[in-house]
């Protein structure tokens, strides 16, 4: 702790970083999985194959990836686009599997009746089944940036910035005080963003607060009127008594 107390300059200028190469991934895979996944959704021959393509590129080890994209395309070993590429890619990855099983939780019962109201199929997608999709996305969403902001810190390997270099830095000199605040820093930065996506969630879909409002009302009017009921049956009780 010490360390990250005397190198809080250093902290942060790690930290803007380690933010910078996991949030654009995550931005740029949240664009390109979005529509894949609404395309691939009611086909199941595509939703198959997007799947077991997904789940094939996020077995590939990050670091191996890391590597090999700079013989793909035209970039250098120690620039930042080979870990905005490679973890575009994982989140997408993440991402076109999410998105499919979002939309499943939509009720049938709203598709019929947005069909019904007169909205066509990309109107009734746009409109009415990603917005309600949001909560199921949000989940997926907050998983995929945990993900991106451990899998930064393999870059520092290579040489890429962000707060993993602390863990190389602190290797190579034998200094386990600068491992441990690399960690603690990393954990702290994945608490805070995960804590505002969930928020960021939670103020896009005001109807499941005003959901659990009325779910909480429900109950606490069964449970006034099982009060009652009891109170009646104790009245009652005690008057056949007398």
């Amino acid at each position: 702790m010490n360390y990250l107390f005397t190198h809080l300059d250093d902290a942060w200028a790690l930290t803007v970083i380690h933010l910078r190469l996991s949030l654009i991934p995550l931005v740029l895979g949240l664009l390109i999985a979005v529509p894949l996944g609404a395309f691939v959704h009611r086909n199941r021959l595509w939703r198959r194959v997007t799947t077991v393509t997904a789940s094939i590129i996020f077995t590939v080890p990050s670091l191996a990836l890391f590597v090999v994209l700079p013989l793909i395309i035209p970039t250098r070993i120690l620039d930042e686009s080979n870990v905005i590429v490679a973890l575009t890619l994982y989140t997408v990855a993440l991402l076109v599997r999410v998105v499919p099983e979002a939309l499943d939780a939509v009720p049938p019962a709203v598709l019929d009746a947005a069909t019904a109201v007169g909205y066509r199929p990309l109107v009734r997608v746009l409109k009415v089944e990603l917005p309600l999709a949001i909560p199921v996305l949000i989940a997926g969403l907050r998983v995929v940036a945990v993900t991106n902001i451990s899998m930064v810190s393999v870059g520092s390997v290579i040489g890429i910035g962000g707060l993993g270099t602390w863990f190389t830095e602190g290797y190579q000199a034998d200094k386990s005080d600068q491992i441990i605040a690399g960690i603690i820093a990393i954990f702290v930065l994945a608490i805070v963003v995960d804590t505002l996506i969930m928020l960021a969630g939670k103020a896009a879909t005001p109807w499941t607060r005003a959901g659990q409002v009325g779910r909480r009302a429900a109950r606490a009017s069964e449970a006034t009127g099982e009060t009652a009921r009891a109170s009646d049956a104790t009245g009652e009780t005690r008057a056949a008594a007398q």
